[in-house]
């Protein structure tokens, strides 16, 4: 089995979740500080949480796609060097 490398410090995971949580907080804090009335605030914070979702949505499905092309390369490499395997011997 391969061992697994993870190609991120545990310094920009850190900065990444921190970054997160600021801009969250700070699009709460806008919202709730709005000049203007409770349906208009309603609205701004449900669009808010419905991007927040749908671009962790949108990372999660980019990423298993980069994935699979990996797997996909993996085997396909795999059987190219078995097929030169049995051919050289």
């Amino acid at each position: 089995m391969e061992n697994e490398i993870n190609s991120n410090s545990s310094g920009w995971v850190f900065f990444v979740k921190v970054s997160f949580a600021v801009a969250l907080l700070a699009t709460g804090a806008g919202v709730v500080f709005a000049p203007t009335d409770l349906l208009v605030k309603g609205y701004m914070a449900v669009c808010a949480l419905f991007l927040v979702s749908t671009t962790i949505t949108l990372s999660k499905t980019m990423r298993d796609e980069h994935e699979g092309k990996r797997i996909h390369n993996r085997i396909s490499d795999a059987r190219a060097q078995q097929l030169l395997k049995e051919y050289t011997e």
